[in-house]
């Protein structure tokens, strides 16, 4: 079975190409370094010959809503175009538990390419997964200076590796429009995990806590219902993940 993986070069898209090849199918990379661009379409037609199900998790960088939904929207009505053309049969997207609770442009940016892939012509799974152990390194780097401000915010994160195999498991079953929530073991304080991350890799920047926005703060993000969760435990990644200085 070929599955192609948008944004296939990215955090989590690394991992699913693993997870494809693991589960013994073959991958295919849909990504601008591969010859695919999404936000035009180029390249897609080739790239999806042969392709039974579709996994994106393409990604931009943004806190602003137009911006986002711009990227989004775009990508995945190309890619749903392509896919119908080619005959793929599933396409499966990477979406956030609880975006439909927060006002943040960027969560509203990802409901509104839920909707359009729900909507589309290509039967379609999204999957809501919590950030993942590598969010609270991404927070850290966003924000440069002396002082590292990072949103009072509580957290479940999942593995990169954990998301990509369970999307690989609902690519090779059959569409249902949602699947259950994934989630990680544990809640966080982020906080807390950045100053975790901050002490491991020998950072002498202080952290900060800040507020931004009530959904990040009051634990709209987390996961409201059962689901599957991940085994990998932050600590245990951070272990793996980090070097310790000197």
């Amino acid at each position: 079975m070929r599955i192609a993986v948008a944004g296939g070069t990215g955090v989590v898209g690394r991992y699913v190409v693993e997870a494809v090849s693991a589960a013994g199918h073959e991958p295919v990379v849909l990504a601008r370094s591969r010859g695919v661009d999404l936000t035009t379409g180029a390249g897609l037609d080739a790239a999806l010959d042969g392709v039974s199900a579709v996994v994106d998790v393409s990604n931009v960088t943004t806190l602003s809503r137009r911006t986002a939904e711009r990227f989004f929207v775009l990508a995945a009505k190309n890619l749903l175009t392509a896919a119908r053309r080619a005959g793929v049969g599933h396409h499966v997207l990477l979406s956030i538990v609880g975006v439909d609770r927060s006002p943040l442009g960027y969560y509203r940016a990802k409901l509104r390419q839920e909707e359009v892939v729900l909507s589309g012509p290509v039967p379609a799974t999204v999957l809501r997964a919590t950030q993942f152990h590598e969010f609270v390194d991404q927070t850290l780097a966003r924000v440069p200076g002396p002082l590292a401000l990072v949103p009072r915010m509580r957290i479940q994160p999942v593995a990169a590796s954990e998301v990509a195999s369970h999307l690989v498991g609902i690519a090779t079953r059959e569409p249902r429009s949602r699947a259950a929530d994934l989630a990680g073991p544990e809640v966080h304080g982020l906080v807390d995990l950045a100053r975790q991350v901050s002490t491991a890799r020998g950072l002498r920047r202080p952290v900060v806590p800040v507020r931004f926005g009530r959904a990040m703060a009051d634990g709209s993000l987390l996961p409201t219902e059962d689901g599957p969760r991940g085994r990998i435990r932050f600590a245990h990644w951070l272990a793996e993940a980090v070097t310790p200085p000197g």
